[in-house]
């Protein structure tokens, strides 16, 4: 490591380490550089989840984030993607277990930001999948779009991140039961669908690489009365595959 490269290493560390011995960290000016960055990471993280700091409120949710820029500082540039591991955070963060649906509702945050940054594809229509033949349709593995994010969860994790998306109140009389949810972007917008757990279990058969007749297999083996065809075609509707 050239001592350039090193210094900004040193200097690095040194904002997110108060007990650093780097030299210039010693310097109270130092100060201002740990300020300005502390706040830049906090302000990414409020933007990145503003379902969570809806939640929780701005005070409690910033304390918060401040502990896990500490624990785990930017590593990309990009502070509108950083927040990767503040789910797993939140999961394990005590204050937050009166809120059991926390960590879900910043996953689906996150989800939804990786999805804005995914990379661009031609959605796969439904009139592609009717052309085909029943046994190219059979052996057919689809793509997920790269846009396409997924999420199920044992609480209703979509109920709760709509409402506070929009800064609403979640309404009283929510039904405490499983929820899970497609993310899609379309034309540039990205929407939270709702979905069920044939939905689910489709995309991961997909993901995993198995053919459309392996997925549908699979996924009857566990939903016997599923309506296969439908949830192919909404999903497909949706935009959540791509053409190869």
């Amino acid at each position: 490591m050239s001592g350039l490269a090193a210094f900004q290493e040193h200097f690095r560390s040194a904002l997110f380490d108060e007990s650093s011995t780097f030299p210039p960290a010693e310097l109270a000016a130092f100060a201002v550089y740990r300020n300005t960055v502390m706040r830049a990471c906090l302000d990414a993280l409020e933007a990145n989840f503003p379902s969570v700091a809806c939640l929780v409120g701005r005070e409690w949710f910033r304390s918060a984030a401040a502990l896990h820029v500490m624990a785990d500082p930017p590593r990309d540039a990009r502070l509108a993607m950083y927040g990767e591991t503040f789910p797993a955070f939140l999961a394990g963060f005590e204050p937050a277990a009166v809120l059991p649906y926390l960590a879900d509702v910043a996953r689906l945050d996150r989800l939804c930001s990786e999805s804005t940054d995914a990379a661009e594809a031609t959605p796969l229509g439904t009139r592609h999948l009717a052309a085909l033949a029943p046994q190219a349709l059979n052996g057919l593995r689809l793509r997920i779009h790269p846009a396409t994010r997924w999420i199920a969860s044992a609480l209703p994790v979509r109920t709760i991140w709509e409402a506070s998306r929009a800064g609403e109140a979640v309404r009283d009389d929510l039904l405490w039961e499983a929820e899970c949810a497609v993310v899609v972007r379309v034309a540039h917008h990205v929407h939270v669908i709702p979905a069920g757990p044939v939905d689910i279990a489709l995309l991961d058969a997909c993901v995993a690489g198995a053919s459309l007749g392996e997925a549908v297999l699979a996924v009857a083996e566990r939903h016997s009365d599923a309506r296969i065809d439908l949830t192919l075609s909404g999903l497909s509707r949706s935009g959540a595959f791509a053409t190869s």
